[in-house]
């Protein structure tokens, strides 16, 4: 198939499902469809165990906006099935690029819709093809068209079959579903690649090339390379230091000084968000001391040691948080945004880990942001594939805390455990709790299509 018939059948399929329909199960079909045409069209490109990872995460995350609707759950979705097209269209491109290409096509898609020379297929029509269709079609349409409206003025039965008919059909919904649908289907199967990002990949290589190796280029012109490494070596030491000393204040008080539950939220997200600040600047750290020479330099041994001892120290700060992040849960229960926090802190320490393997091993900066892409990857999928409210709500009534009935109401995808809570402890979620009976109403009278199917399975009220 060419690129015109998966456009026009995407854009066909993607009318059909989407017409009088809201957003719900036509999301899902719609993506099954785009991953079942990648994988039947171009199984000969995928051999790789990226792809079938990926054709299996595509799969999974379709089956999961089927069955939740969420906005987590789209985008794990969305984001599966254009890493997917994109690794099996172009294998060599790193898939950091991926997302800067995907904000490009959208803008450039409205543009380059109109140049039909590109996409549409160039066909020779010479004068005998001409003449069959005038004399075939247009010359006895017109004359049967005149004689239909000249007979339709001398009978009225003859002119009732063809005028007391309505074609039930809203015209202007099929046009822009159409035409958003062609815009989709546009983008995705004819985007547009430009050539700097073919001839800038080699800087996204994990390795470093042979030439690298040798040049030792400074970072500032004022400074030679001997003065740029021994000023290296003396702000990680005092960076380590200062790191221990904060360390040491931080544990300090986390775990010794006394601290008014009150007053435990707040100090909590302070520190939380001091450490955010902290890992992402040691990060910054090692990528500008580590960018390219010095990774080979014999007389960088002390460098490196130093920025080895930052990585682990900064592993120390981040168990910490983890531990007073647990502490703030216990008090407290779980909370979505407690949840991110444990999250964060243990892509932090992925992070830090790759960043030891990449001065170990020699490697350049775009190896670190090669491998995180997949772990943030991970994260997302992680958010969609699990019932992170159901999670909650069954851990904080098991422990006793953050149990507020408005609180539980807002939680999503917990209805359920939610409402036999409450029935057992004569509990009233308020107003929060009758609009969630009416989005459960609203979403269990929809149509097939635009059914999440969560809620079938959830009694009617």
């Amino acid at each position: 198939m060419k690129k015109l018939h998966f456009i026009l059948v995407s854009s066909l399929v993607f009318t059909l499902l989407f017409y009088k329909e809201d957003l719900g199960l036509n999301w899902a079909i719609f993506g099954m469809m785009q991953t079942a045409l990648i994988c039947y069209f171009f199984q000969e490109k995928i051999t790789s165990r990226a792809h079938l990872i990926l054709v299996v995460t595509s799969v999974l995350s379709c089956f999961a906006f089927a069955w939740y609707g969420d906005f987590p759950s789209f985008f794990a979705m969305v984001l599966s099935i254009i890493f997917l097209q994109f690794k099996t269209q172009e294998p060599k491109l790193k898939l950091l690029q991926a997302l800067p290409l995907v904000l490009m096509n959208g803008i450039a898609s409205l543009g380059r819709i109109l140049m039909f020379s590109q996409y549409l297929p160039k066909r020779k029509v010479n004068s005998g093809f001409a003449k069959k269709v005038i004399a075939y079609f247009v010359i006895p349409v017109v004359f049967l068209g005149l004689f239909l409206i000249v007979y339709s003025f001398g009978s009225d039965h003859f002119s009732s079959l063809f005028t007391d008919y309505y074609l039930d059909i809203d015209a202007w919904q099929v046009f822009v579903l159409t035409a958003l649908g062609f815009f989709i289907s546009f983008t995705f199967w004819n985007y547009w690649i430009p050539e700097v990002f073919y001839e800038k990949n080699d800087l996204l290589d994990n390795d470093f090339k042979e030439d690298a190796k040798t040049q030792n280029q400074n970072s500032f012109s004022f400074l030679d390379i001997d003065f740029e490494r021994r000023s290296g070596e003396i702000t990680l030491f005092l960076l380590n230091v200062l790191l221990l000393v904060f360390i040491a204040t931080y544990n300090y008080e986390q775990f010794f000084e006394v601290v008014k539950k009150s007053n435990l939220s707040s100090d909590t997200h302070e520190r939380v968000n001091a450490v955010i600040f902290s890992i992402i600047m040691a990060v910054g750290v090692i990528l500008f001391y580590f960018k390219g020479g010095f990774n080979f330099d014999e007389k960088a041994k002390n460098l490196k040691k130093l920025a080895k001892i930052w990585i682990l120290l900064n592993g120390v700060l981040i168990i910490s948080t983890i531990i007073k992040n647990s502490e703030y849960v216990s008090f407290f229960g779980l909370t979505y945004k407690r949840l991110g926090v444990y999250a964060f802190l243990i892509l932090s320490i992925i992070g830090l880990v790759i960043s030891f393997v990449k001065i170990t091993k020699q490697k350049t900066n775009a190896f670190l942001f090669n491998q995180m892409i997949w772990y943030f990857y991970g994260t997302i999928l992680l958010c969609s594939f699990v019932n992170w409210g159901n999670l909650i709500t069954n851990y904080n009534i098991a422990v006793n805390k953050g149990v507020e009935p408005t609180f539980l109401s807002r939680l999503n995808f917990n209805d359920e455990v939610r409402k036999d809570y409450f029935l057992q402890n004569k509990l009233d979620g308020q107003y929060i709790e009758i609009s969630r009976e009416k989005d459960i109403s609203r979403m269990q009278s929809r149509t097939f299509l635009s059914k999440a199917l969560y809620y079938e399975f959830l009694p009617s009220k």
